[in-house]
């Protein structure tokens, strides 16, 4: 494995051979396996038992939940030992998730046990983005920032392309209780991998409070609005919002329009496409760097809305398949520019707030999404739905055209916090 010419100081290493990184980076790996797995197995379950797209947007609602709950995790991830939150949340998922092959085999697995176990496993997942966004400028230096994000940006959507793909042919082969023991596995593999590593703490962060814990609480995600109010996040947000909306009513009657073209295997290609497209937008990410930001994003997502929207239209699944890919590389692009963002412009010690306050605010609108997708896909049928949620891609390429503080941003290699209006003074750091 490389990551090219990589800088390195006397901290950090380059990225091959950092033992931390490289943990994190395996571990995430394995980790994701079993997020993709469960995922898959999921919906596919909710959908094969009942039948119904509205049961289904129901499942992917909750599947979804800790997006809209990130904001809860921020602060505490910023004070708590990242290594025993990311060890702590791999255990309990692993164990939690044999809950399907035990009631399989006793014959009580229902739609409505699978209904109440998603969100305990979902609450697990709520410390991924913050995690990530705190741990990853304490264990690797500042100019590896975006090599860093594209690698682990890679491998957790190249991941989802293999596993997603590969999901549903594992279950038209072996059947889905078997895939759920598959996913337990993986779940404990990454708790090891993560229990190896070497955290460092940073100042502001990790210690205890002299307040209460509500106070403090309170305090940390007050100090991380702040950091956001009268940004040019804002408004940025509000196009992810959109964008995340339309992804919740996709990601609801994918099984429905999968079965449509051919069973579980096109639901898992499908979910394959759109992994392969947000991997090579990922491994693509550090070549736009130093592209102009807003630019890039009126061109790149009016080309992902045309791609979707004609996904739909052709009668061909293997064309559909291609386009529905192509329409994914630019997300795959923006995530890791936006991530490096966020690095780049706000401080240490306040990354995990920040990354969980505009997780939340970004991406409230996805298990909404699916709740709207499940019902409106009964009344429209699933192709005209899955057509209508090419919008969400068009939404974003025209709200930044016609904002020119969003259409002239620079670079995120030239950009600075002044260019998004971020106060840069380290007050109020909690």
């Amino acid at each position: 494995m490389s990551y090219g010419n990589e800088s390195m100081d006397a901290e950090h290493p380059p990225l091959r051979r950092n033992t931390d990184f490289l943990r994190y980076f395996f571990g995430t790996f394995v980790s994701n396996a079993g997020d993709s797995l469960y995922a898959v197995a999921t919906l596919w379950l909710v959908f094969d038992l009942s039948g119904s797209t509205f049961l289904t947007g129901v499942a992917s609602s909750l599947l979804l939940l800790p997006y809209l709950l990130q904001i809860v995790a921020g602060p505490v991830v910023d004070r708590l030992p990242l290594k025993a939150v990311l060890v702590g949340s791999q255990v309990v998922q692993g164990v939690v998730v044999l809950v399907f092959p035990l009631t399989a085999y006793t014959g009580h697995l229902t739609v409505w046990l699978i209904l109440v176990t998603i969100p305990a496993l979902a609450m697990m997942t709520l410390v991924t983005s913050p995690v990530q966004a705190a741990l990853v400028p304490r264990i690797v230096a500042d100019e590896q920032l975006s090599r860093s994000n594209s690698a682990l940006a890679t491998v957790t959507l190249g991941l989802d392309m293999l596993f997603d793909a590969l999901g549903g042919l594992f279950i038209a082969v072996f059947g889905v209780t078997t895939l759920f023991l598959l996913d337990s596995i993986t779940f404990a593999v990454a708790s090891v991998l993560f229990l190896g590593m070497t955290v460092p703490s940073v100042d502001g962060g990790g210690e205890p409070a002299p307040e209460s814990p509500l106070t403090t609480y309170v305090d940390d995600l007050r100090a991380g609005i702040d950091r956001l109010r009268g940004t040019l996040f804002v408004p940025l947000l509000l196009t992810s919002a959109v964008v995340n909306f339309a992804v919740g009513v996709t990601l609801a009657i994918l099984p429905a329009f999968g079965d449509s073209l051919g069973g579980p295997a096109l639901y898992g290609l499908l979910l394959g496409a759109l992994g392969v497209g947000r991997l090579l937008g990922s491994i693509a990410a550090p070549f736009f760097s130093r592209v102009a930001y807003g630019r890039f994003v009126v061109i790149a997502f009016s080309l992902a809305a045309l791609c979707w929207a004609s996904s739909v239209a052709v009668s061909s699944p293997a064309l559909t398949l291609v386009l529905f890919g192509l329409a994914w590389i630019p997300s795959g692009i923006n995530g890791v520019l936006t991530e490096t963002l966020n690095q780049r412009v706000f401080p240490k010690p306040v990354l995990g707030r920040i990354a969980a306050i505009k997780g939340t605010a970004a991406t409230a609108t996805l298990p909404l999404g699916s709740l709207v997708g499940g019902l409106v896909a009964g009344s429209l049928g699933v192709a005209t739905t899955m057509g209508l949620a090419a919008f969400g891609f068009g939404f974003v390429a025209g709200y930044v055209a016609i904002r020119p503080s969003l259409r002239t941003l620079p670079s995120v290699t030239d950009s600075t916090a002044a260019d998004y209006g971020v106060t840069v003074s380290d007050e109020n750091i909690g």
